[in-house]
């Protein structure tokens, strides 16, 4: 039999229909297996031979061949390697060294860099199950998940990892939660009797376990596998990876825009260079004399930011090591920067900006009053958080009735002591419950004394509840004690029709063994089957419709505060459960009447405290993309998905949530916000989310909770889950920004003031008709690597602006060459050429008569003694000014010298607040000495000789430099007051966003 391409869903045996499609018991005959006995060993092996191991394929990130290639294969370093070529093309050694230095050096850092972050994700794995139970040979056995086969028989109970889709054979109240594959926050029950057509959605598919999804409640056996992950997640995952493509949005290609900007940056100076060289020769007459070829090395070579990928790269590492320490891990060295232009964030809501664990709120109990639980950050630690006792019922907390009535913190371990009526309201919480909480033992020590829950989180949440007042069904059930209390003999388990469970247990402690029923449910299922309700004293009243409307107005009053409502109820004195209904089954309809209410539970899934609407300022915007609740959300996926790319665009503006999407809904949003010029950055967990984190310009998957094909999709993975790291990054990248710009200026205003002075410069003309440089290639290499490498990595470790999350995202049309920049770089870059020029005219002309010498281009003559101070001068000057230039870049607009008068000790410590920075430019301004006055180093290598008087002209033109750039900045300064566009001073730690949607 050929094997089929089914519309959806996805089996590596052949089958004429998709699992879902198909009986259990004729998919079992058409896999060849017994259900009762599994498959022998031999054809498991004979299958994971055909058809492989069971796992996603994908490929290593720490492969140094590709790693050593991209460190190769980039604009910035092909313009380096061009540069050393024509270097040593003209046989200038000493500078095609020096270059072929910088071209390693770069190539080292970053490929190691590069292969440290590929080895940190490969560590982090993925979160698949790592065994499985499976029948072979008629028993169970335990095998590596990888080597599960098409038509093992797999055997699960609650709490298992599902190793991979699975059709159901028999299942009893089975329920698996599916969050990271649907993104629904609640377990969906399984139905292995019932078939669907072929191109039902995932979702809808009942009869199916899904790969990697956890069973949360359950009775089920066995079922059966069918081969890997199913297709529309396998698709999710091949649109990730960029195998195939899930529509034409994934054209887009996402590129940094500071990044992109560079790489022509540095192909224009390339090209600008060649140009200048050109000029060189053309001055000269294109003679072929090595001192004029010579000119023009210095003059391409004082083009070149040579320091700006050593600098680039280790400010991108450093920022990277700061991550981790903030709970990121920085997949892409460029998502760092990336982030701090990020416009908007689309962010999944389950376990994303939701913790992912139900937990209790409020219980109303009719004849006490209103139990608060106060929030805590661990939601499965019983101990943590206080309760407290309202007398009044929840409808009326808001009330003057409520502002007038007391409140109680209790202690919960006395609390149940002397209140029959909570004592039977924690029995029905603790019992009529499937979940397990427990406290890790001593002998587990990485875990000890850490709460483990296992089930619904529903349940759970009642488990953490009860077990606040010493109650837990592992302590009351004699399933778990076998001296405890009370013995469940029969269950109703929870069906989607009647949305109620209960149980039936035997008091083994009472004279009779008396027969209780505990249930819990829906409010409008529990309460059709109660007859009665125990009010003010604990005694049951009988239910009439006025009691009806106050149980619905307590109950809305609850899911306004946002919480799932479940009511409670019970009854005893029941007969004993004959062996013909053990048989037969219980019938709902005899038991589950003539109940007792007990009264309301309020249970929801926390926000992740970092996630609150306070955390935000309006600067950007978060859109959420949920696959559940529906009723607050802005507007649905069919919504968004039936209008047209046309209609979408046509919005005022887009929603900022949207609920129950599909993979492709967040696509489309993504593109969407593409098309109106927004930089996007998109968090998520699940294999639902993979698409659009490869396809937003950021991708920020959750490192714990989170899906081995969502991380291998992103660009950030979080180690914590805490949407807070979201902000460090977000200032963490912000940060570099600023101090990239910072070095960037540091480095092209020095290019800008070398050819400005050398190409002035060609007037200056010995007897020869040969052009005289003031500045030599060396010189320019020396103060490019040693002084210019130094300070800015400086630069690039100063710490963040006060208001750099506060301020608007990046401007995506500029990127770091924004208007003020070209500014800043154009107005520094002359007044260090005036500095330069001004030097070298003033010795030169002002005490030398103006002696250019002989051939001084190309060695030491007395005749070019004039010519050797004059450079050497201009050469400290250079030195010097881009030294202290470094300082006033700290702050672009504030001043240098900003609170020097009022204290000065404080403006040292300023200086002093960045070590790396202030021990550069010392270092920096005392080496500039012995390549002043070392014999042959200065007249050969370097040639310049020592100076005396003209350190006057140094300071001068030091002093000039300080003025004229204070002077700049408060021009700017002023400036920017008068148009109402200074920063305004506020709270330096209001954070970055705001928004008034609300996450409940």
């Amino acid at each position: 039999m050929d094997q089929v391409e089914h519309v959806s869903g996805q089996a590596n045996k052949p089958l004429p229909r998709p699992p879902h499609a198909l009986p259990a018991r004729t998919v079992i005959e058409l896999l060849e297996v017994n259900d009762q006995t599994g498959l022998t060993s031999t054809v498991a092996e004979q299958r994971l031979a055909e058809y492989g191991p069971n796992e996603l394929l994908k490929e290593k990130n720490a492969q140094p061949l590709k790693i050593f290639i991209r460190q190769i294969a980039n604009a910035m370093t092909l313009v380096l390697v061009l540069a050393m070529g024509a270097s040593f093309g003209i046989q200038a050694w000493i500078e095609g060294g020096v270059m072929a230095a910088i071209i390693v050096l770069n190539i080292v850092i970053g490929f190691f860099q590069d292969y440290q972050a590929a080895r940190t994700i490969d560590a982090l794995g993925a979160l698949t199950s790592p065994t499985a139970k499976v029948i072979r040979e008629g028993k169970t056995v335990v095998v590596d998940s990888a080597s599960v086969v098409p038509g093992d028989i797999v055997e699960l109970k609650m709490g298992d990892s599902v190793p991979a889709d699975v059709r159901l054979i028999d299942a009893v109240n089975f329920e698996a939660d599916e969050a990271l594959l649907t993104g629904e926050s609640l377990p969906i029950r399984k139905d292995p009797d019932l078939t669907f057509e072929d191109e039902v959605g995932p979702g809808d598919r009942i009869n199916v376990a899904f790969s990697s999804t956890v069973v949360t409640k359950g009775r089920a056996r066995h079922r059966l596998r069918h081969r890997h992950v199913h297709r529309d997640w396998v698709q999710a995952h091949r649109n990730a990876e960029g195998n195939i493509t899930i529509s034409s949005y994934f054209i887009y290609a996402c590129e940094v825009v500071w990044g992109r900007k560079l790489s022509w940056l540095f192909l224009y100076i390339f090209g600008f260079a060649v140009v200048c060289a050109i000029v060189v020769l053309a001055a000269n007459k294109f003679s072929t004399r090595s001192d004029v070829i010579i000119y023009a090395v210095a003059v391409a070579v004082g083009t070149l930011p040579v320091s700006l990928i050593l600098v680039l790269t280790i400010t991108m590492a450093a920022g990277t090591k700061a991550m981790v320490d903030r709970n990121v891990v920085v997949r892409q060295l460029s998502s760092l920067e990336a982030l701090g232009g990020v416009t908007n964030i689309c962010s999944d809501k389950t376990g994303t900006l939701t913790q992912g664990r139900m937990v209790v709120r409020m219980a109303w109990l009719p004849s006490i009053g209103t139990y608060s639980v106060a929030t805590t950050q661990n939601p499965y630690d019983p101990t943590l958080g206080e309760i407290k006792l309202t007398h009044v019922q929840p409808k009326d907390l808001h009330s003057p009735k409520g502002a007038e009535a007391p409140v109680d913190k209790i202690d919960t371990t006395k609390e149940p002591t002397d209140k029959p009526a909570l004592q039977t309201y924690l029995n029905i919480a603790s019992l009529a419950n499937l979940a397990t909480l427990q406290r890790m033992t001593d002998t587990e020590t990485e875990k000890a004394g850490r709460w483990s829950a296992h089930g619904d989180p529903t349940e759970v949440a009642l488990q953490v509840f009860v077990t606040r007042f010493g109650w837990n069904r592992l302590t009351l059930s004699t399933e778990a004690n076998p001296s405890a209390r009370w013995k469940q003999v029969g269950e109703l388990p929870f069906d989607s029709d009647v949305k109620r469970m209960s149980v039936i247990c035997e008091d083994t402690q009472s004279p009779n063994r008396e027969i209780h029923m505990f249930t819990k449910g829906a409010t409008e299922r529990v309460v059709g089957c109660c007859s009665m309700i125990a009010l003010d004293d604990g005694e049951p009243v009988p239910i009439d419709d006025k009691i009806v409307s106050d149980i619905q107005a307590n109950m809305e009053a609850l899911a306004r505060h946002g919480l799932r409502v479940l009511a409670l109820a019970s009854k005893s004195g029941l007969a004993p459960i004959t062996e013909e209904e053990h048989k037969k089954g219980l019938d709902r309809a005899t038991y589950e009447k003539d109940l007792i209410l007990r009264g309301l539970v309020g249970i929801y899934d926390p926000p992740r405290p970092e996630s609150q609407p306070s955390h935000f300022a309006p600067e950007a915007k978060i859109s959420q993309m949920p696959a559940d609740i529906v009723r607050t959300m802005v507007m649905t996926a069919h919504q968004f998905d039936s209008l047209s790319d046309a209609e979408i665009d046509a919005l005022p503006e887009l929603p900022l949530v949207v609920a129950r999407c599909s993979p492709t809904t967040k696509v489309r949003m993504i593109a969407a916000l593409h098309r109106r010029k927004r930089y996007v950055a998109m968090t998520g967990d699940g294999v639902n989310d993979s698409p659009s984190l490869k396809y937003a310009d950021v991708g920020i998957a959750m490192g714990q909770n989170g899906s081995d094909v969502a991380k291998n999709s992103s660009d950030i993975i979080l180690t914590d889950d805490n949407f807070a790291s979201i902000l460090n990054a977000i200032d963490e990248g912000r940060r570099i920004f600023d101090n990239i710009q910072k070095f960037i200026l540091h480095v092209l205003a020095a290019n800008v003031g070398l050819v400005i002075t050398l190409l002035t410069g060609l007037a200056f003309k010995d007897a020869t008709g040969i052009s005289i440089f003031q500045i030599t290639p060396v010189e320019i290499l020396f103060m490019l690597l040693v002084a210019g490498a130094f300070t800015e990595t400086g630069l690039g470790f100063e710490k963040a602006s006060p208001d750099v999350l506060r301020r608007p995202p990046h401007n995506l049309k500029y990127g770091v060459f924004t208007p003020e920049f070209i500014l800043d770089l154009i107005s520094y870059g002359l007044v260090m050429a005036a500095c330069l020029l001004g030097s070298f005219v003033v010795v030169l002309f002002g005490f030398n008569n103006g002696n250019l010498g002989h051939d001084c281009n190309i060695e030491y003559s007395d005749s070019c003694e004039p010519v050797f101070r004059a450079r050497a001068t201009c050469y400290t000057t250079m030195m010097w000014v881009f030294l202290f230039f470094a300082w006033e870049l700290v702050d672009s607009r504030r001043s240098f010298f900003d609170g020097f008068m009022k204290s000065p000790r404080d403006w040292a410590l300023g200086l002093w607040s960045n070590p790396f920075l202030f021990w550069s430019v010392t270092v920096g301004f005392f080496i500039t000495i012995p390549t002043l006055y070392i014999p042959v180093i200065n007249t050969v290598v370097f040639m310049h000789s020592g100076i005396t008087w003209e350190w006057a002209v140094v300071v001068i033109a030091v002093i000039f430099f300080f003025v004229t750039a204070e002077s700049y900045k408060w021009g700017k300064r002023v400036w920017l007051r008068r148009h109402g566009l200074a920063p305004k001073k506020g709270d330096e730690e209001d954070a970055y966003f705001s928004t008034s949607t609300d996450y409940m």
